[in-house]
């Protein structure tokens, strides 16, 4: 009998948004592999082998280095929820709309919430989180390392021995900065990080890779209430996770197969040559976009290379060049959310999208559609100021 659904059938893209990015073949076909039981004695290998390079990528020695069974957002809930009682003291950093979403999940941890904000696109300054630490005790600090909504990239080193030197937890968000930057888990004194597979991992959407370390660990020991998620707990996770492989939920195994296979591409990579090619994807780009008379929004000096905010010129409609973009050319491009939404573009350049290319491809496509919407610009521009910083560098 003939299905009266169709076949999933979708038309082939550029993934130059905020993420998703897009995946190398060889992570599909990982997904492709049969299934086994999430106890079998090959899938924990495949598990152990996971947390070994998922380390090595965090730069840190903490046993519990893990794969969440969920999305990014859920390794945010884990982080807050795992080490925040109620009545707590939390600083969290605010600088766009995932520092907001912070505050938001360690309200729900019932934690009394101080907060150091600062405009959309800029730092915080670690002076600024030291002038409060100093005449406050907080168990939490929290703060974004590459804020999704605006392309800023925070400092985290001195903030991290600050926070240290108080006694309290550091708490960092690397859900964008993941294997697009040097994540130093253990030299900046991170106590819980976590990120997401579907931005500079290469991965589908659907884990979030998280660490704790033994001061964090001890923390959740020593509560005097459960956790409030029972599927977050790490008491229960680092039980299967760990030695004693106990049972807690059945891991999404394709999910792991994937994960396990975007790891290997990063590590044969190399980090500093997957770092090195994120800096020079992203300064060509910027170097393009200049010349086409855009401005680019994040604080110099502190621009995160796999993520881009960039200004909508004046009289330009943000969704007419964006649909244009993916309907005639096949790229995805990303608006903006908040405070920003309809004044900027997100463009990503995220682990497997990151390429000279699609470098070019773009700068060329979105010339041809402003000129189209009446923004005037001299063709070609964008593509010979990128194509300098890509010759200085070859």
């Amino acid at each position: 009998m003939q299905s009266e659904y169709n076949e999933i059938k979708v038309t082939p893209r550029i993934l130059m948004g905020p993420g998703p990015s897009d995946v190398d073949p060889r992570v599909l076909r990982a997904m492709a592999t049969p299934l086994v039981g999430h106890l079998d004695p090959e899938f924990l290998e495949i598990m152990n082998e996971s947390m070994d390079m998922l380390r090595r990528l965090f730069q840190t020695n903490n046993v519990l280095t893990i794969p969440i069974s969920a999305t990014g957002s859920a390794g945010m809930e884990a982080a807050f929820c795992n080490v925040i009682e109620e009545g707590d003291e939390a600083l969290i950093c605010v600088n766009g709309v995932f520092g907001q979403r912070m505050t938001d999940v360690a309200e729900r941890c019932r934690a009394k919430l101080t907060l150091i904000e600062a405009d959309w696109g800029k730092i915080i300054p670690p002076e600024k989180v030291k002038s409060v630490i100093d005449k406050q005790k907080f168990k939490v600090v929290a703060i974004v390392h590459a804020e999704t909504s605006t392309g800023a990239l925070q400092p985290l080193e001195e903030i991290g021995r600050m926070v240290r030197e108080h006694d309290s937890l550091f708490l960092v968000d690397t859900v964008t900065s993941l294997a697009g930057v040097p994540v130093k888990v253990d030299e900046w004194l991170i106590d819980i990080c976590y990120s997401g597979t579907q931005k500079c991992l290469s991965c589908p959407p659907g884990l979030s890779p998280i660490t704790f370390n033994e001061r964090a660990m001890n923390a959740i020991r020593n509560r005097k209430s459960k956790v409030q998620s029972w599927y977050l707990d790490m008491n229960m996770i680092e039980r299967y996770w760990g030695s004693e492989r106990f049972y807690h939920h059945t891991a999404p195994i394709s999910m792991i197969y994937a994960f396990h296979e975007a790891l290997r591409i990063i590590h044969e990579e190399g980090l500093e040559n997957r770092f090195k090619r994120h800096r020079l994807n992203a300064s060509a780009l910027w170097a393009g976009l200049e010349a086409m008379g855009m401005k680019l929004l994040a604080q110099e000096g502190y621009r995160a290379p796999m993520l881009t905010s960039v200004g909508i010129p004046e009289g330009i409609v943000d969704l007419n060049v964006r649909k244009k973009l993916l309907g005639n050319y096949g790229i995805e491009l990303g608006g903006s959310l908040g405070e920003l939404k309809g004044k900027a573009w997100r463009v990503g350049l995220m682990g497997h999208s990151s390429t000279k290319r699609n470098v070019l491809f773009f700068l060329n496509a979105l010339a041809s559609i402003l000129s189209e919407e009446g923004y005037k610009i001299e063709r070609g521009l964008g593509i010979d100021a990128a194509n300098q910083i890509f010759n200085s560098i070859s």
